[in-house]
């Protein structure tokens, strides 16, 4: 398996940065904002080497969708294997390229189906020099939340990296199937940030715009798709925005039948902010509807 990619290697000695988009095949803004990166990047001007991957997750991207025809999630499929289905194949292509870098940014948003307010996020691993790399790589990428979480989550591809000992991070920025022009120039502007944090080139930081450091030690914190899931197979009415503050029992919206005769409510399991929102209106019973990060 090839994933196609860019190597751009400066003009001076410095570090492995790898950034990566399109790991599921339906989050746009990613792709776009790599795109630019490897159109803008003057090697003159840079340190080290950059790696871009602007679609990891090509079998799905031409799919039109979050997953490849095999249905398997390659952020759920991570490290692998080098004879298995596509998706497996990916998996063990990408986890290489990972292993080999000596920092990782991972660039999604809710996809087709999710709309996710614009976050950093990073595993809360037990290595304290790795993990406060992760934390200033996260600021520095400089989205209004900073969501420290569950490390041992598998199959990701922040498990292959955190395996491997290689600081990471990954960036939400919406969703909903759009392309967004600012969610593209926050994702540029991000990865600038933070090779200038890692001194990869020279570049003044801008004022800080987090708004929200939170770190989540809880087991299974971080993992969107177990969260105030949907009661019945149907259509789903929302009732909060994303950035809502919600308390324990508000009601995230309803689920319906197709002929609205059956209508179930869905409150919410927990008290806080409404990070993640699904606006996808169809629903199987269990899909989440939305994800509240919790004060803790």
């Amino acid at each position: 398996m090839n994933i196609p990619s860019r190597q751009i290697t400066g003009a001076a000695d410095g570090p492995n940065l790898l950034i990566t988009g399109g790991v599921h095949g339906d989050e746009f803004e990613p792709m776009a904002a790599i795109r630019r990166l490897i159109k803008e990047i003057d090697p003159a001007n840079l340190r080290g080497r950059l790696t871009l991957v602007p679609v990891a997750n090509e079998a799905a991207f031409l799919h039109g969708a979050r997953t490849a025809e095999d249905g398997l999630d390659l952020a759920r499929t991570c490290p692998g294997a080098p004879d298995g289905s596509v998706t497996e194949q990916t998996a063990y292509a990408l986890s290489q390229i990972i292993r080999a870098a000596d920092y990782y940014i991972d660039l999604h948003t809710g996809g087709t189906i999710m709309s996710v307010l614009p976050l950093t996020g990073y595993k809360l691993v037990p290595d304290e020099a790795v993990r406060q790399t992760q934390r200033r790589m996260a600021h520095a990428f400089n989205l209004p939340l900073v969501w420290g979480t569950d490390y041992r989550l598998e199959g990701r591809t922040l498990s292959v990296a955190r395996d491997a000992g290689v600081p990471a991070i990954y960036a939400e920025y919406l969703g909903s199937g759009l392309c967004d022009p600012a969610g593209v120039d926050a994702y540029v502007e991000g990865c600038l940030n933070v090779m200038a944090e890692l001194d990869m080139f020279d570049r003044e930081q801008p004022q800080s715009r987090v708004e929200h450091a939170i770190d989540d030690f809880r087991e299974s914190a971080g993992h969107m798709q177990i969260r105030n899931p949907a009661p019945i197979t149907g259509f789903f009415e929302p009732h909060v925005q994303l950035g809502d503050m919600v308390t324990t029992g508000d009601s995230l919206g309803v689920v319906t039948d197709t002929l609205g005769e059956n209508v179930i409510a869905a409150p919410s399991q927990e008290t806080g902010q409404v990070i993640v929102l699904r606006t996808f209106s169809r629903v199987h019973a269990g899909d989440t509807l939305a994800v509240i990060l919790e004060e803790v």
